[in-house]
């Protein structure tokens, strides 16, 4: 008798491919986060860590040698009620930013008109050179500002006396010191400025300056009703970093001297002062936080200035 031999032979499982643990698109996530957190830690260690580090030295009275003393907002208190070394400090800040911010923009923007034009020769040598004094050493700035301005020696005061007016003691003065500051800051940025500007102009169409010119408009009236409302978003921009930098003005008063009535001290350098003349540690960190906070309503009140320019 035939039997069946309908055996049917099992084959053997495919081998499961390996689970893998994430998909692709988290990968691609975890891989997009390692690619940009060197500038986190950097941040972290750099900026966040000396930002926090100097709030918690500010409830502290310290000398950087013995233990930290917590006194809690002493340092506060003594600086807004008992220090009107402070508040001389705030106003040749400010005092120092007006003069030296605002006459540098509007000369700033007035060159980048200028280098704009059709009919200049040499761009290129006349871009470097507004630009050069921005790269230069501002102690060796300083310097030299500071020969300029003596008092007994001094150019500005051989041309003055050229003319008749009595020379100026301009580091003996308010007014001196402040001026001769606010020239060296003006010098420094005017170019940098210029260079921003001068990049927004070239980006307005050449269409509007032409029929600007054949309905009979002069270049004046091209500045104020063509070139100004066009560049009005990089006007902002540069207000708002120049007066950033105008309240952390530091190494000019600093080689030029503060004066004897410490006309030309601003907070900045009243931070360094406490900090690394008298060693008062926790005092400087309250200074820099109240700094910083003086900064950023500074930039709050330009900003909400520029709105209101802008939407009128």
């Amino acid at each position: 008798m035939a039997t069946s031999t309908n055996v049917q032979q099992e084959t053997p499982p495919a081998p499961r491919a390996p689970k893998r643990k994430y998909n692709q698109r988290v990968r691609d996530r975890i891989s997009g986060y390692l690619y940009i957190s060197p500038f986190f830690l950097l941040f972290g260690v750099f900026g966040m860590f000396p930002l926090i580090f100097t709030a918690y030295l500010s409830f502290h009275k310290w000398n950087i040698l013995g233990e930290r003393e917590f006194i809690g907002f002493a340092n506060y208190v003594g600086l807004f009620t008992n220090d009107p070394l402070f508040w001389k400090s705030v106003g040749n800040t400010f005092s120092i930013w007006a003069l030296s911010t605002i006459p540098q923009l509007f000369v700033a923007l007035i060159l980048a008109f200028i280098l704009n034009q059709a009919f200049l020769k040499g761009k290129s040598l006349f871009r470097l050179a507004v630009f050069m004094p921005n790269v230069t050493s501002i102690v060796a700035v300083t310097i030299v500002f500071s020969a300029i301005f003596g008092t007994q020696y001094g150019i500005i005061n051989y041309v003055l006396s050229m003319i008749g007016i009595d020379p100026v003691n301009w580091k003996g003065s308010y007014f001196g010191t402040h001026v001769a500051i606010s020239l060296m800051v003006m010098w420094r940025w005017v170019g940098y400025n210029t260079i921003i500007y001068l990049a927004g102009l070239q980006s307005i169409p050449k269409d509007l300056y032409e029929a600007a010119t054949i309905d009979g408009a002069t270049k004046v009236q091209q500045f104020f009703y063509i070139t100004i409302p066009m560049v009005r978003p990089i006007i902002i921009f540069t207000v708002l970093l120049s007066s950033i930098g105008g309240m952390q003005v530091f190494t000019e008063p600093l080689i030029f001297g503060a004066g004897s009535e410490s006309q030309g001290l601003t907070m900045t350098l009243y931070l360094y002062q406490e900090a690394f003349e008298r060693f008062s540690f926790g005092y400087a960190a309250a200074i820099a936080w109240v700094l910083f906070l003086i900064i950023i309503l500074v930039s709050l009140l330009n900003m909400f200035l520029t709105k209101r320019i802008k939407s009128a």
